[in-house]
C-alpha cells in the first residue's frame, strides 16, 4: 500500500521595504530542523489550501497576507512518507511578527539573500517563480 502524500500549503511572502522600497522576501528559521524556509504547514483536517497557506502564513510570521499567483508545488518525503506543498505568492499586509515554539525568527531579505540564505534548493526556486509572477502581473 503507498501511503497518500501529505498534504500542505504556503506562502513566498514579499513587501517593499519600508526603507526603500525594494522588494523583500519573508523567510522563518524553525529552531525544531534549525532551518529557513518559506512559511507553510500540514493542512487541517476538510481545510482547503488556499485557506491554509494563509493560516500558516498568519500563524508563523505574524502577518495577514493578500495571495497573487499560484506557484509551484513541492514534492518531497517527510519523515520517510510522501508530501505535497502548494505555494503561492502572498504580498504581507498589516501584522507584527511574535517568536513562537515553531518559529524562532523571521526574516525580510532581498531576493538575491533569501535565495543565499534558504535551507533547500527547491525554496530557492520558489523565489525565482516569485519574481516572475511580480514581473507578469498586470
Amino acid at each position: 500500500m503507498t501511503d497518500s502524500p501529505v498534504q500542505a500549503a504556503g506562502c513566498v511572502l514579499w513587501r517593499r521595504s519600508p526603507v526603500d522600497g525594494g522588494l523583500e522576501v519573508c523567510l522563518v528559521h524553525r529552531p525544531k530542523y534549525d532551518d529557513w524556509s518559506h512559511p507553510k504547514g500540514k493542512l487541517k483536517h476538510g481545510e482547503d489550501a488556499v485557506t491554509g497557506a494563509l493560516r500558516e502564513v498568519a500563524e508563523e510570521t505574524g502577518y495577514a497576507a493578500a495571495l497573487g499567483s499560484e506557484l509551484s508545488t513541492a514534492h518531497y518525503y517527510a519523515n520517510g512518507r510522501p508530501k505535497e506543498v502548494r505555494y503561492w505568492a502572498a504580498e504581507a499586509g498589516e501584522g507584527h511578527f511574535t517568536p513562537n515554539h515553531e518559529v524562532d525568527r523571521i526574516l525580510w531579505l532581498r531576493p538575491a539573500e533569501a535565495r543565499q540564505r534558504l535551507t533547500q534548493p527547491r525554496d530557492a526556486e520558489l523565489v525565482d517563480e516569485l519574481l516572475a509572477s511580480l514581473h507578469n502581473a498586470p
